[in-house]
């Protein structure tokens, strides 16, 4: 929707016959208006003169009512009709953020605050959609108001006086161009402000059990306390300039209302003009009052939604560097034959590479088992098989295609993934199972959770597989999380399928029943996974050991224990019997478990 042009004006484009109804409904109510202040004078005159009589009155109290009444409906439409535009615009904003934020690459969000992020999507888009609702508005309400009633009042009144009057009118103009930059630069501040109390705020809710564990609920009142001064400080010098803007604005009014008073009076007094004229000639000046302060409101609005623009354009302007490249081959299915060939990578701002020159090959229905120390580049490999990062080009082939030659679509379509997180949303167990686009029956749903060894748990919560889950399914353990991300990798059936540290947090019993379970699963699957646990990857078709981003070691299960490595340490401290360090004197021999 959005890219170049302002957001307004592609809005206003799109929609261009729905809010000249919309205007001609609103003019028609003005014009109405504009009808009062020459009833005023024709009453006014008319009881000066004492010509008026009952009829007249009945006659005119039926025009008061006919304008007001019309006045009111075409008003009334107008405004409804604008309103429900600004809605539209808001609803088409945040539809576009959040379409172009699925777009964008892991990495950006890496580099983001969840606090502004939220900020574009509420702040920044409901001043858009004030711009539409008062902006845009009171723009036509002013433009139709003030041209009709100078008009009338300087032809049918007094030129001259109208002329007086309308002097000091021009020293709104300048007010709004001294103002204009720097209510900008507060409006902006504003907005990072409410970004980095909402950063605060959910920081907070995500890390409450540390926070409490570790006593710091003072210190993050403090750091609470200290971003929200910040945001008052920040709100009180754009609402300063706005009140000193508004403050000068009605200043400027009141001059030429006494103005008005004054030479008005004078005129009347030297019967230039007639009692009724007076009337009507103050009448239509009330009723540039308020258009004529809006003026400034508006012109202060469309300084916040400028800055509001450019924050959101910015956004819907930045390109993802995870894309399909231009003119490839439609890939429909993937088969699951990885060839790796030379991969060396390193993350963006950073010197170091993650990976070096590392070649693998895995075969279409084998399994490969990565293991190493944190940090050594295991989940990055894996990221890379994903596309969340752009491998080098060359790098990476599946079934023969380079990687960056197979549409996203239908590679994310082909890979089961267990992330090392454990992500839930929060909704039913039954609907993070089924995550999918591919619709799923419950009976495979209930079979992907016993194939998971999770269904019993599950039977168990009071509304079983409908059960809520809280915010990243914190309402279950640790353990229940991975095996019901497990199922969701499960009931896809996709050719290929990585596990990145998935059963750190189940028991050795139920690690060893998953694992049966999938080593059936995954005859007919490319499958990787990666661990710390040599029990968990020690029956995979190859096994690579990672340090520093390289290759090290690598074989089967056997054949790493007879190199004396690596490997086989990480095995014998996994199954040999230590003695614990002493405590409070006292030792306790720990049980390692068993491969």
């Amino acid at each position: 929707m959005v890219r170049n042009k302002p957001i307004f004006k592609e809005h206003f484009a799109l929609h261009k016959w729905s809010y000249l109804l919309g205007t001609i409904l609103l003019t028609i109510s003005l014009v109405l208006q504009l009808f009062v202040p020459v009833l005023l004078k024709k009453f006014t005159d008319g009881l000066q003169n004492k010509s008026i009589h009952t009829p007249d009155l009945w006659e005119l109290s039926l025009w008061f009512v006919m304008v007001g009444l019309g006045a009111f409906l075409f008003r009334s439409s107008g405004r409804i009709y604008i309103f429900k535009m600004s809605r539209i615009l808001e609803r088409d904003l945040r539809n576009s953020l959040f379409s172009h934020w699925e777009r964008l690459q892991a990495e950006y969000y890496q580099n983001q605050r969840i606090g502004n992020l939220m900020a574009h999507a509420v702040n920044d888009v409901n001043i858009m959609r004030q711009i539409v609702m008062q902006g845009y508005f009171q723009l036509v309400e002013a433009a139709v108001l003030i041209s009709i009633a100078v008009f009338m009042m300087a032809s049918t009144i007094h030129l001259y006086l109208t002329l007086l009057v309308l002097i000091p009118l021009p020293g709104l103009t300048y007010l709004a161009y001294r103002f204009r930059s720097k209510i900008q630069i507060h409006s902006l501040k504003v907005q990072e402000a409410i970004g980095t109390l909402t950063s605060t705020v959910q920081e907070f809710c995500s890390g409450i059990g540390v926070i409490k564990t570790y006593n710091q609920e003072q210190e993050q009142r403090k750091k609470f306390s200290s971003d929200n001064q910040a945001n008052v400080e920040v709100n009180k010098q754009l609402i300063e300039s706005n009140s000193l803007f508004t403050s000068l604005s009605q200043g400027i009014v009141g001059l030429s209302y006494l103005i008005s008073i004054v030479f008005g009076s004078i005129l009347v007094i030297r019967s230039s003009i007639s009692l009724g004229d007076f009337v009507a000639f103050n009448t239509y000046l009330s009723l540039l009052i308020a258009p004529i302060e809006n003026i400034g409101k508006v012109i202060n609005l469309l300084q916040q939604g400028k800055a509001a623009d450019n924050r959101i354009r910015q956004v819907l302007t930045t390109e993802p560097t995870i894309k399909d490249e231009e003119g490839i081959t439609p890939i429909n299915s993937i088969q699951g034959d990885i060839i790796i060939r030379n991969l060396s990578f390193k993350y963006q701002n950073s010197k170091e590479r993650v990976l070096k020159n590392i070649t693998i090959t895995i075969p279409k229905g084998t399994s490969l088992a990565v293991v190493g120390k944190v940090g050594s580049g295991k989940s990055t490999l894996v990221n890379l098989l994903l596309r969340l990062y752009n491998p080098p080009k060359n790098s990476i082939y599946i079934d023969k295609h380079d990687i960056r030659d197979i549409p996203l679509k239908t590679l994310r379509a082909s890979v089961s993934y267990v992330p090392q997180d454990n992500f839930l949303f929060s909704s039913s167990i039954k609907e993070n199972i089924a995550f999918d686009p591919n619709p799923y029956q419950d009976n495979q749903v209930f079979h992907a959770a016993r194939q998971a060894h999770v269904y019993e748990d599950i039977m168990d919560l009071p509304e079983k597989f409908e059960t809520a889950l809280g915010e990243k399914g914190l309402s279950l353990s640790g353990g229940q999380r991975q095996r019901v991300s497990i199922a969701r990798a499960l009931i896809k059936p996709s050719p290929i399928i990585i596990f990145d540290d998935s059963l750190s947090a189940v028991d050795s019993k139920t690690e060893t029943n998953i694992l049966s379970t999938l080593r059936t699963q995954m005859k007919s699957r490319t499958s990787i996974i990666i661990s710390h646990r040599i029990s968990t990857i020690q029956e995979a078709d190859q096994i690579i050991v990672l340090d520093k981003g390289e290759i090290v070691e690598r074989g089967t299960h056997q054949s790493l224990l007879r190199q004396n490595g690596i490997y086989k340490n990480m095995f014998a401290q996994q199954n040999t019997d230590v003695t614990s360090p002493p405590i409070n004197g006292r030792r306790f021999l720990v049980k390692k478990r068993r491969g």
